[in-house]
């Protein structure tokens, strides 16, 4: 259960329908700047742009920029529409920017993919993931990822220990801690 209220929170279409009543003549752009290397981790970034006036588009006068990322394969809308979802949140992000941002800044998508983050964090074995992987940046980043998620400590450090087991001179190369599941939340190192 998320630790906030999401009908606290103001959905884009909402701040979107504001916007236009507000500005008739106003646009939004959006504009895909997903670099090479993050589209080969499916790693969405869009930028999107609010202008108030189709003059202001002319003149290159922007009244607010707003950057969102998405990943494919990810919660609910991602696993078919991550591209989509990906804008959608980048206007959001604009329009509050802008000016329009309700009772709170973050828009009720961004709360709804913190829900969603909350709830697969709790069920991630996290220790499974790290022995999946070779490379002591990615055991880093993911043992950051599981202590922002709030894992259990003794999860945490079984992730640390198998990164710092993990050899970087030649002589040692190959030789790594193996980590073997127990139950749910409980792991045990094997020699």
């Amino acid at each position: 259960m998320a630790r906030f209220n999401l009908a606290d929170y103001e959905t884009v279409e909402e701040r979107l329908k504001r916007f236009y009543t507000d500005h008739p003549d106003g646009r939004i752009l959006t504009e895909n700047e997903t670099l090479p290397e993050y589209r080969a981790e499916k790693i969405w970034v869009i930028k999107a742009i609010v202008f108030l006036s189709g003059e202001d588009v002319e003149r290159g006068c922007p009244k607010a920029t707003g950057y969102a990322f998405e990943i494919d394969g990810t919660g609910m809308a991602n696993q078919s529409s991550a591209l989509e979802n990906c804008e959608t949140s980048a206007i959001g992000r604009a329009l509050a920017n802008a000016g329009y941002s309700g009772n709170k800044r973050t828009s009720r998508e961004e709360m709804e993919k913190v829900a969603r983050f909350e709830e697969a964090a709790k069920n991630r074995d996290w220790v499974a993931e790290a022995v999946l992987l070779k490379d002591k940046d990615k055991l880093r980043l993911l043992w950051g990822e599981a202590s922002k998620a709030g894992a259990p400590t003794e999860i945490l450090e079984k992730v640390k220990a198998y990164a710092e087991s993990i050899a970087t001179d030649g002589e040692r190369e190959g030789t790594v801690t193996s980590i073997s599941r127990g139950s749910k939340g409980k792991r045990s190192d094997t020699e």
